[in-house]
């Protein structure tokens, strides 16, 4: 830990970015870079241009300030493997088979350095994976640097199970020792590393090695960040105060009328238990979460803010693509939720930067609704790559040239085992949220009378004809999809 006046002149002191070394210019938009930066569990309000300017995030909102902001993004199914699925392959969960946890992306499922299919380029991949074999390079990625251990138990057959992470083997240069079983080290141990042994800092290091290693030819590099997934806790937990980082506005949140019995199981369990050793019956244990969080949120900038400088260095800045967004959000006391997995607005939205020099569109702000499925059509484009006719999202392009999209409504999937619901959610331009699930309560919400979603619609006589109408649309979508998930019996 750091005493907070350390940790914010720390933060100050990676304002500039000097370009000091020099690459081989190559002319703007020809065979132009690829820089796709995401985090785990990040929610879009942690961002100023996303409502909140108390966190102290300078790198990211000052690239906000010079990208294309897409205000209402939504990821494909609010999970990690389910989500990053469709962020490296344009595909719906359901379509590439990674539909919940721990699912390995099949060898045959083409993600982006695949379907970019250009020799010319060199290809990188560093940090949290969670897509199978997470130790091992795969998927079109020659440079690998995985920092997660905890997967090893889902490797495929055949593949040694005592590998461990590029992360693994840094800390065991330094001296570290490992404190899990099975020689490895454990999430809880890396967040209490100072915090240039931590993992932010780690692959800042990495991610500045390969953009100088390769200033003189193209290259696609994906960087993606664990924090500020949980464990909440970090160097950074006394950065922010009280009034810097509160609890969130529906925080407790009055369960809405009628809400799915999964989300109320959750609630109970962690008032009852806490979490992490946080007393979650009291707003303090609350508070200190959201603190926590924005400190992890803060040393994942730090580390943009390296690899910015390091794309400046390198002279590439004005000929990359630079995308920043997260594979779901996080509840943090919302609703007295802890997490994702839910369909409120804290778990399924997140940010969506997209700064591309070379297309001079310069700050912008797209406000209709828009979803990670178009992410890998919109990045083929702009890389001036064909876009497989079997990718099922349409390109972000079409809205900044002012083209009505084929597709305006969003449209979300959740999958669970079992006898466990399952899910399908629809996000409509005029503000509706439509929740169905097969075997339990379904929801929907005004967010624009009601931004807060405290109040259930769905079982309102008044709001029948919206219901039907967003099933339908739903139901239509389901078709075109090939998507056989049951909905529940008609209103």
């Amino acid at each position: 830990m750091i005493s907070r006046r350390e940790a914010i002149g720390h933060l100050a002191g990676l304002a500039g970015a000097p370009a000091i070394l020099r690459g081989a210019r190559r002319p703007a938009g020809d065979k132009p870079n690829l820089l796709l930066v995401w985090t785990d569990e990040q929610r879009a309000d942690t961002l100023a241009v996303y409502g909140n300017p108390r966190y102290r995030l300078p790198a990211l909102n000052r690239l906000a300030g010079e990208s294309i902001v897409f205000e209402r993004c939504y990821v494909t199914q609010p999970v990690c493997t389910p989500s990053r699925s469709s962020v490296l392959t344009g595909l719906w969960p359901h379509t590439n088979g990674c539909i919940q946890n721990n699912i390995p992306l099949k060898p045959e499922t083409r993600t982006l350095p695949e379907l970019v299919a250009d020799p010319a380029y060199r290809t990188g991949y560093i940090g949290k994976w969670h897509l199978g074999d997470e130790v091992f390079p795969q998927h079109g990625f020659e440079h690998w640097i995985s920092i997660e251990d905890v997967y090893s138990n889902y490797f495929s057959p055949g593949r040694d199970r005592s590998a461990r992470s590029s992360y693994h083997h840094f800390l065991l240069e330094l001296g570290y020792r490992p404190d899990a079983p099975d020689n490895k080290f454990s999430r809880d141990f890396a967040v209490r590393r100072p915090v240039e042994h931590a993992k932010p800092a780690f692959m800042a290091r990495e991610a500045v090695r390969f953009l100088l290693e390769h200033r003189d030819e193209p290259w696609l590099l994906s960087v993606n960040f664990l924090e500020p997934h949980m464990p909440f806790y970090g160097p950074y937990n006394d950065l922010h105060s009280e009034e810097e980082a509160p609890v969130p506005a529906n925080y407790p949140g009055t369960p809405v009328e009628r809400e799915p019995e999964r989300y109320r199981a959750m609630r109970r369990r962690y008032f009852d238990k806490g979490f992490e050793g946080h007393n979650l019956k009291s707003r303090a244990g609350w508070q200190r979460l959201n603190r926590n969080y924005a400190g992890l949120c803060s040393q994942v900038d730090e580390a943009v803010a390296r690899i910015l400088w390091a794309l400046e260095a390198s002279s590439q800045a004005e000929n990359t693509i630079l995308v920043f967004t997260s594979d779901h959000g996080e509840m943090m006391g919302s609703h007295g939720l802890i997490g994702k997995t839910v369909a409120y607005e804290e778990s399924v939205r997140v940010p969506l930067l997209l700064r591309v020099p070379f297309r001079r569109h310069g700050h912008l702000r797209v406000r209709e609704p828009v979803s990670h499925i178009s992410l890998v059509p919109t990045l083929l484009e702009l890389m001036g790559r064909p876009v497989p006719e079997d990718l099922p999202g349409e390109s972000l392009l079409g809205r900044l040239e002012g083209r009505k999209p084929e597709e305006d409504h969003v449209f979300i999937e959740w999958h669970t085992g079992g006898t466990r619901p399952t899910g399908r959610y629809v996000v409509s331009p005029d503000g509706f949220k439509l929740v169905l699930y097969d075997t339990d309560n379904c929801l929907l919400f005004d967010r624009e009378r009601d931004p807060l979603e405290m109040n259930n619609l769905y079982y309102t006589e008044e709001h029948r004809a919206t219901v039907r109408r967003l099933r339908a649309r739903i139901e239509s979508w389901q078709k075109r999809v090939s998507d056989a998930a049951r909905l529940p019996a008609g209103m």
